[in-house]
């Protein structure tokens, strides 16, 4: 009989496919809406959809309370409580979707102030802002129902949607743009397919969970009060993460123009292309995380916690050391020459992502486990001392200041606050950490290091087949390398050494 696939594994399979996916229109996509636009206009772009993208902080946090609720209700069979959890978001939601508008027609309202938009016509610029208003309340709305799907853990059918609603991008992408209204073009471009992966989520939603319902006798206040307990330190999180992430754009559109904002763009989208799989491992494990916090299965939340931060270290430490080989190579064959300086701010933004992204798997437990304050708190610093840096680093130091801005305090307050916390919560000993998560991880990374340096002293070539080509194979080094070694562990290993599978 063949053995059942995990449903965890399933989930990483699905958000990685959708990834994969995501990566390659994007990679083909960003050079042909920058080389259609140019450095100017579609510089313009970025710094609309980085003020636009502020108006998704409206969710209040409740993303993650909804996919969290639903998973614990739903692992107790409690259906009652969670149509009660839905219906309270999904109220809370539309009132915030009439603010997200309500503020699309006020920036609409105050363009002339907000930049002199490099010749660019006022009337479109306005227009793109209501669009994209609306554009966020669709995608708010319809959010309460991708919630509910990966509260059950079906990432295969969330992530499916996006998986659609990427396609349909692509085409009209590249069927209907042009330079003539270009940025009027994207933003309607973005609201088709938001409406599309939403109402896919609707649909889902409903026919895999039969005993979802809407109704005003869900409408609890206690209910409510208790989301909040859990969403504000949430939405504090999702600030922060903005702040740290998004946030750049704005200050470098601010301080050295529109124009500037290309390059630092174009290395923070290549790391979080590089970032992203590794990111998806504590997406899928938050849902995961509660389910067994509902049954009170700490040993198993340790060895959730230890083995999805080792595989998220063992990615990014791979990521990092084939970018600092070929990184210059893949940015000159995806968007051409002339942007040296994006290697290596990637090379700092992507170094900081070794400590973040495998702390994202930290950061899911917590949230599984409803341990939400100190983490929101901690990513608050973060922020702060991440803006405050930049700030201070942009003038003397240009784009590279803003980079370390980025790296310094993220770094710091990961690895000096949050983990030690983390593994207090879990009880998880250090000593344990290092030996399941990191120890096991040194001797493929080993290998892979000596694979790029041969490769990089022999081939000199550019392109994407030869790319690929270099990429998969280092893979290969890499995990034929770590299976070797588990396959000697778990034959001369004892049981308690062996570090166990990862789902």
């Amino acid at each position: 009989m063949m053995k059942r696939v995990p449903r965890l594994t399933i989930n990483l399979l699905a958000t990685w496919g959708d990834y994969a996916t995501g990566a390659l229109i994007c990679l083909i996509l960003m050079p042909f809406v920058l080389h259609t636009l140019g450095d100017t206009t579609y510089g313009l772009w970025l710094f609309i959809n980085s003020i636009a993208g502020y108006s998704g902080l409206l969710n209040l946090g409740f993303g993650e309370t909804i996919s969290r609720y639903v998973a614990a209700h739903h692992a107790r069979n409690e259906t009652h409580r969670m149509n009660q959890v839905v219906n309270v978001i999904g109220a809370v939601y539309l009132a915030m979707g009439a603010v997200a508008i309500a503020a699309a027609l006020g920036l609409a309202w105050a363009a002339p102030w907000l930049g002199d938009w490099s010749g660019a016509s006022l009337v479109e610029i306005r227009w793109v802002f209501v669009i994209l208003g609306i554009n966020t309340a669709v995608g708010i709305v319809g959010s309460v129902f991708g919630g509910v799907l990966v509260g059950i853990q079906r990432f295969d059918l969330e992530r499916g949607m996006i998986f659609v609603s990427g396609v349909a991008r692509f085409y009209l992408t590249i069927f209907l743009l042009s330079q003539r209204h270009a940025l009027l073009t994207l933003a309607l471009i973005f609201l088709t397919v938001t409406t599309i992966e939403n109402v896919g989520y609707v649909y889902f939603a409903f026919r895999k969970v039969p005993g979802l319902s809407f109704g005003r006798r869900y409408l609890s206040w206690p209910v409510l009060k208790e989301c909040f307990s859990f969403s504000g330190f949430a939405f504090l999180h999702n600030v922060s993460q903005r702040v740290i992430w998004a946030t750049d754009n704005i200050v470098i559109g601010f301080v050295l123009g529109a124009e500037a904002i290309v390059p630092y763009f174009i290395a923070a989208r290549l790391c979080e292309f590089i970032s992203k799989p590794v990111t998806c491992v504590g997406m899928v494990m938050m849902p995961r995380a509660g389910e067994l916090h509902a049954h009170e299965k700490t040993r198993m939340l340790q060895s959730l916690l230890t083995k999805g931060l080792g595989f998220a270290f063992l990615l990014m430490m791979g990521f990092f050391i084939g970018a600092g080989f070929f990184g210059k190579a893949v940015i000159e064959t995806w968007v051409g020459a002339g942007y040296d300086e994006s290697h290596l701010l990637l090379l700092v933004l992507l170094g900081a992502r070794i400590v973040s992204t495998p702390m994202e798997v930290v950061r899911a437990v917590m949230f599984g486990m409803a341990r939400v304050r100190v983490p929101a708190l901690l990513y608050a610093l973060e922020a702060l001392a991440n803006l405050g840096l930049t700030l201070v680093l942009i003038r003397p130091f240009g784009l590279m200041g803003v980079a370390w801005g980025t790296a310094v305090p993220l770094i710091a307050v990961e690895l000096g606050l949050l983990l030690p916390y983390a593994l207090k919560q879990l009880g998880c000993e250090p000593r344990r950490l290092l030996r399941e998560a990191i120890a096991p991880q040194l001797l493929p990374l080993a290998a892979l290091l000596a694979y790029s340096v041969l490769v990089s002293r022999r081939v000199t070539g550019r392109g994407w087949p030869l790319l690929f080509a270099i990429a998969a194979a280092g893979g290969a080094v890499l995990a034929v390398v770590w299976l070797a070694q588990q396959i000697v562990w778990r034959r001369w290993g004892s049981q308690e050494d062996t570090v166990p599978e990862m789902l």
